[in-house]
């Protein structure tokens, strides 16, 4: 599988993603800060690998302290845990794993562990979240692939695979299953501006693997469906409020209503932890304002006029209506959200 980001005794490793997919290069991030600012510059990004890279970063802030007991790393924790906090405000995974880091800090400080024990404990929680992470994508994918056709073309939008988890990937994992099942699948990739996930990565991922893949510009997906040779989409998420409603990469929603339209179903893939059972609509999820220089710029060289103004919204939030199925490893669900996602809260 690809290495998203592993774990060494230096530090986080982090494969570039801003340099794929013609340089194939690594990041070191040996102290919680660096992590963070690997985070805010999308050399790693996807909400599943977002919330793991702040799990590994708090275990870096832990290991790194100077401290001379748990209790006086108590207020060094809580800076390491707000500045991991504020790199991107959708993705509910980030804050999921920070969240579960402070219970099992505060669990330890209940019982009177020493720093080494805080430490050994924080780092053995963040692996547990990256091989939970692959299991999960996994399992989704194997409930996904039931859903996509045997043959025939799927639309995928910005990069939903290893690259955005820890590996095997949500949206990717279901093609990834679907394939291996002997579903004959060419992928659609949009590009997805304005920094061209599908086309950097999507494609990167999913050649690498030999699965038939096409890149497409963004403004071409209505045309493909009308011609019949999009049969399903699936995509995945940064935030799944209670009703449904999902948060995505920009352009998802276009998609989505372009898929009702043409009465192709629109699924979303997505790990548990994904789900924000206390964000009851879309219309609460925060939505990132990225850099203007976004838009502005590629590979360095300007686009656009000096002083134009820009709009970088780096999420939109398609409403629960237009969604065939939400994907979890815990099954694939169907509307009404509001019931099924609380239903699969109580028996899990």
């Amino acid at each position: 599988m690809i290495p998203t980001l592993t774990w060494t005794p230096e530090g986080v490793r982090f494969i570039d993603q801003t340099r794929l997919p013609l340089e194939e290069s690594y990041v070191l991030a040996t102290t919680y800060d660096e992590v963070a600012d690997v985070i805010v510059t999308m050399v790693v990004r996807g909400a599943p690998a977002i919330g793991v890279s702040a799990a590994y970063g708090v275990a870096l802030g832990a290991i790194r302290s100077k401290a001379e007991s748990a209790e006086r790393f108590a207020p060094e924790f809580e800076k390491i845990c707000a500045r991991l906090a504020g790199t991107r405000p959708t993705a509910v995974n980030l804050f999921w794993a920070i969240d579960r880091m402070k219970a099992l800090f505060a669990k330890l400080l209940a019982a009177n562990a020493t720093l080494v024990q805080v430490q050994e404990k924080i780092l053995a929680e963040a692996n547990a979240m990256y091989d939970e992470d692959i299991a999960a994508c996994k399992a989704m994918g194997a409930f996904g692939a039931e859903l996509l056709p045997d043959e025939g073309g799927v639309l995928t939008h910005c990069n939903a695979g290893a690259l955005a988890t820890c590996g095997y990937g949500t949206a990717l994992g279901v093609i990834r299953a679907a394939v291996e099942r002997g579903k004959r699948i060419h992928v659609y990739a949009d590009e997805t501006r304005p920094f061209l996930q599908g086309a950097r990565l999507t494609a990167w991922e999913l050649m690498a693997d030999g699965i038939p893949t096409t890149v497409i510009c963004d403004n071409m997906a209505a045309s493909l469906m009308r011609q019949g040779k999009i049969q399903a989409v699936v995509v995945g998420a940064d935030r799944i409020a209670a009703n449904g409603d999902t948060a995505n990469k920009i352009g998802t929603y276009n998609v989505a209503i372009l898929a009702r339209e043409h009465g192709i179903p629109f699924y979303v893939a997505a790990p548990w932890s994904t789900i924000d059972l206390a964000t009851a609509t879309g219309d609460a999820i925060p939505i990132e304002e990225r850099p203007a220089r976004e838009v502005t710029h590629h590979a360095g060289t300007q686009l656009t006029p000096n002083g134009v103004g820009i709009c970088n919204p780096a999420f939109d939030v398609t409403p629960a209506k237009y969604i065939a199925s939400i994907i979890t490893e815990r099954g694939a669900l169907r509307a009404p959200y509001t019931e099924s996602l609380k239903e699969m809260e109580m028996v899990s």
